[in-house]
């Protein structure tokens, strides 16, 4: 199973995030359900490392994350690949994500130290972009560059399933853990 941890964020802030896809014109957007802040990838893990990771996620206790964004990006280096809505990076968000890891790590999941960039994808990019692309990119980045959205708190966090389709992944919700008040 491919798998990934991560937080959905409140209705009021998708509905943010869903309007801040539209007037880019440019990539595939990504759908609604779809829309998350990614805690840990995970990869490919068997059944039984799934059940044990379960098992620890479910004895993390970790309180409610302010999701506030700030501002937007375009990462991927020189080739962008993904225009995203950047999370400030509150104390709450950094050691939930740390109880993640180390949860990961306890259930045999080997993770790479990398630096976290918390944000929400909000539109994938193909290999190769039309020349219009700069422009509407750049147009946008411009336009969003300096938003600031309160957008509520996350009051749980999950285990999610990722199926890769060829139109795009489908991601199914394993089991979901409370984030205390």
């Amino acid at each position: 199973m491919r798998l990934f941890v991560a937080i959905e964020p409140p209705q009021a802030l998708r509905d943010k995030l869903m309007g801040l896809q539209d007037g880019l014109g440019v990539g595939r957007e990504v759908p609604e359900e779809n829309l998350h802040l990614t805690l840990a990838f995970l990869d490919d893990q068997p059944t039984e490392i799934a059940e044990t990771l379960h098992d620890i996620l479910s004895t993390i206790r970790a309180p409610r994350v302010r999701l506030t964004l700030r501002g937007v990006e375009v990462m991927g280096g020189r080739r962008p690949s993904v225009a995203v809505a950047l999370v400030e990076k509150v104390p709450e968000l950094e050691s939930l994500r740390q109880k993640v890891a180390q949860a990961a790590r306890m259930a045999g999941v080997p993770m790479a130290r990398r630096r976290f960039k918390p944000h929400f994808t909000l539109v994938r990019f193909p290999r190769y972009l039309p020349e219009v692309a700069e422009g509407r990119i750049g147009a946008w980045l411009s336009a969003h560059g300096d938003l600031v959205v309160e957008g509520g708190e996350a009051r749980q966090f999950g285990l999610v399933r990722s199926v890769l389709q060829a139109d795009g992944p489908i991601y199914d919700t394993l089991a979901s853990y409370p984030l205390l008040d």
